[in-house]
């Protein structure tokens, strides 16, 4: 990147401040541009005029509140656009940039020339008629609008100058989808959540003869696989090995736990002692097994920075290459696969021990906010530089 510090105007339904929703990944968005790209602005998630009816509905019970929100914003797109363009008129912004929420960029107009920017694991459209979609389904009302969804999503995404998605999967499915090409279009992946790149760390030992720690982190126990994670460790117990299961995010029912399953409900990382708890279960963990519908999974990204390897199912666009930093089985496969795969290991210590290596390896080179930060500073300064010279 050049000397020159882009200026950015930063745009999402949720203020990036705040580190909890979308699992973190907006703040880490927004921390990665500061450190890499130039100054950035966030500007205001109101409605302006209509922000009465936004904080009645964040007002409303969670389960309206998800539903209604988005489609809301983009119901009034229109009046919530002029505001944004108000705010951008009172600076002199190089670049918009929008993360997760397209609905906050759809139909703004910038009051003078800047470059247009959004980035997220998935979009409403691909996300529905993908597997994942399909595995946590919705509601009827919902498909209803589905195609004046798309057609909001083709009008933002073409007004855009660069759409950066952060797997493959969402990159093939974007461009054949809404018809994008390779110009705007890029895949660059994200990081793991965390405030800081771990050191390395001595891989743990795999024995047959010592515990073999399984780890699934995550806030819904069915969603994230949980019944498979457990039944893969009982299913090794049953061969005669000391398997044992960590949960992290969530709390298992009664007939999938035992005197084998560690339980933390919920770990603050910004706490220093809950921190030094998520820490230790990682850096002592064997496997991450977590075989969930993910449109990304930072989960993944963490394991990896820890040098944990991840079995996981290949669906969507999770952070796993085969072979690399874990394993992605096929749809369908269950506790027979996941135990024959960490079988495959203990009868061979040495390649457990490259395999760690490797998947940490991943992390520093691919799937870490820095690695983001630069590719998308180079990328913005090439898309402002052409900019300027229309």
């Amino acid at each position: 990147m050049t000397s020159d510090r882009l200026k950015i105007a930063y745009l999402c339904d949720i203020s990036p401040l705040d580190r909890n929703p979308y699992s973190g990944g907006n703040t880490r968005i927004f921390e990665a541009l500061k450190k890499h790209a130039g100054d950035v602005t966030i500007l205001s998630n109101t409605w302006h005029v209509a922000e009465p009816l936004r904080r009645l509905i964040h007002a409303s019970p969670e389960r309206i509140n998800l539903r209604a929100r988005w489609r809301t914003h983009l119901l009034l797109s229109r009046i919530v656009a002029s505001g944004v363009r108000r705010e951008l008129a009172n600076g002199q912004y190089d670049v918009l940039f929008g993360a997760y929420s397209f609905q906050s960029m759809h139909r703004v107009v910038p009051p003078y020339p800047m470059v247009k920017v959004f980035t997220s694991d998935a979009t409403h459209t691909t996300y529905r008629n993908s597997e994942i979609g399909n595995f946590h389904k919705s509601s009827k009302a919902g498909r209803m609008l589905d195609a004046w969804v798309e057609r909001c999503e083709n009008r933002t995404f073409h007004a855009a100058d660069l759409l950066l998605w952060p797997s493959s999967w969402m990159k093939q499915l974007a461009d054949a989808r809404y018809g994008l090409s390779d110009q705007n279009s890029h895949w660059v992946p994200w990081g793991a959540n965390l405030m800081a790149p771990p050191p390395h760390v001595t891989p743990t030992e795999l024995s047959r003869s010592r515990p073999v720690r399984l780890l699934l982190i995550g806030r819904n126990w069915f969603a994230k696989g949980g019944p498979i994670a457990f039944d893969t460790m009982q299913m090794l117990r049953a061969r005669g090995i000391d398997a044992r299961l960590t949960v992290i995010g969530s709390t298992p029912p009664d007939f999938h736990r035992n005197e084998f399953v560690t339980v933390h409900h919920h770990l603050d990382k910004a706490d220093p002692a809950q921190f030094a708890v998520f820490e230790q279960a990682l850096a002592t963990a064997h496997f991450v097994v977590m075989p969930s519908y993910e449109s990304y999974g930072f989960v993944f990204c963490e394991a990896s920075a820890y040098g944990v390897p991840s079995l996981c199912l290949r669906v969507g666009g999770v952070p796993i290459r085969d072979g690399v930093n874990g394993h992605a089985l096929p749809i369908g496969s269950g506790p027979a696969e996941y135990s024959a795969m960490i079988e495959r290991y203990l009868d061979a210590p040495e390649s457990y021990r490259d395999l760690c290596v490797s998947t940490r390896r991943e992390f520093d080179e691919r799937l870490n906010w820095d690695a983001w930060g630069k590719h998308t500073a180079a990328l913005l300064q090439q898309a402002v530089a052409r900019k300027r010279q229309h």
